[in-house]
């Protein structure tokens, strides 16, 4: 079960867009990232190299944490908004709902649920919109 410093920490980190060192700092080595019904992908490492991957592809503006955020014992549920930039400068207002195992201090097992529709680029948007 996570401190809440802990927990707070990690979503300080998210929300400051350091999404890699995110997980560097808080997933177990063994952990495991799932989207949606997609297969799960394991460990630290890969976890890692695929959230550099994304970030290719869009590059975080905005990280937000729409509280409350939900902590039970070792299991953490957390809204996210984030505001990314494709390449061609186009914005995308992405939501979802992450669904997070922690092991102690540390995230083991994390899925993902949000519509992948919502990767329609669109002019530059407000957060909030």
């Amino acid at each position: 079960m996570p401190l809440l410093v802990t927990l707070e920490k990690f979503i300080a980190c998210v929300e400051h867009n350091k999404h890699v060192e995110a997980i560097e700092e808080f997933y177990a080595e063994n952990a495991s990232m799932q989207e949606n019904n997609e297969p799960p992908r394991f460990g630290r490492d890969v976890l890692i190299a695929h959230e550099r991957q994304a970030m290719v592809r869009f590059t975080p503006r905005e990280s937000v944490c729409v509280r409350p955020v939900f902590h039970l014992d070792d299991i953490v549920v957390i809204r996210w908004i984030f505001k990314l930039e494709a390449p061609n400068g186009s914005i995308v207002r992405f939501e979802e709902i992450s669904y997070q195992r922690w092991e102690g201090e540390h995230i083991a097992q994390e899925q993902f649920f949000y519509d992948p529709k919502q990767f329609v680029t669109k002019p530059s948007l407000d957060i909030a919109s």
